[in-house]
């Protein structure tokens, strides 16, 4: 399958991209019955990082990572030092919910790679070729879900979206609006058909609102 990704709003601003050859996709999985979304949106997000300063070092570069590769808590929770590439600024996850074993890379910011390096000691692990033993949180998948919601609470985020699946899905919502073209944000993801990656690219982003905003305009 193929996207393509269209400028046609008066500013330069990412599209809504497009899936050939299927149904366009639908907002309805990003929402509950009761009609609350489920994903965090850009300015939540950013509450949300700006709120990592207060917490503990370690606690917050575990939301950090989250909500930089789109994660689910266990993928996270598995990370050992051989997982990252310094260097390169990516990191290795092992895909859950397969058959088969499955692997993805996803590249994270340059800062946060640092800093993992900093709050780990990576580098040295790797140099001492002790990087498949030790586990950068030794949390129990409870624990790492409570240190969720105290990050949520810190930004005063509550209900469906103040979630580690809230993060998935704004991670999601974020990079297709961005502009990274679906297959990308596919793999990143670790999902093994492009029409779940679709639902995310249903989200009314910025070329629709400038539309809006032209329309707004025009009408007076």
């Amino acid at each position: 399958m193929s996207n393509t990704v269209t400028h046609q709003a008066a500013r330069t601003v990412p599209s809504r991209q497009r899936i050939t050859g299927a149904a366009s996709p639908d907002v309805a999985g990003l929402y509950t019955r009761g009609g609350r979304r489920k994903y965090l949106n850009g300015d939540e997000r950013r509450r949300l990082l700006a709120a990592l300063d207060g917490m503990p070092r370690h606690q917050a570069l575990f939301v950090r990572t989250l909500c930089w590769t789109g994660a689910r808590i266990s993928e996270v929770l598995a990370l050992r030092s051989d997982a990252f590439q310094l260097d390169r600024g990516i990191v290795t996850l092992r895909t859950l919910k397969r058959r088969r074993h499955s692997m993805r890379e996803v590249p994270i910011p340059p800062d946060l790679i640092t800093a993992l390096d900093a709050a780990f000691g990576i580098a040295a692990m790797q140099r001492a070729g002790d990087g498949s033993g030790t586990l950068l949180w030794s949390w129990h998948r409870v624990t790492a879900w409570r240190i969720v919601k105290q990050a949520m609470a810190a930004a005063d985020l509550t209900g469906t979206p103040a979630s580690p699946r809230g993060l998935r899905h704004a991670f999601g919502v974020g990079t297709l609006q961005a502009g990274v073209p679906i297959p990308l944000v596919q793999r990143w993801l670790g999902h093994s058909r492009m029409t779940t990656t679709a639902i995310y690219a249903a989200v009314v982003g910025p070329e629709e609102l400038a539309f809006a905003h032209r329309f707004w305009q025009a009408a007076g």
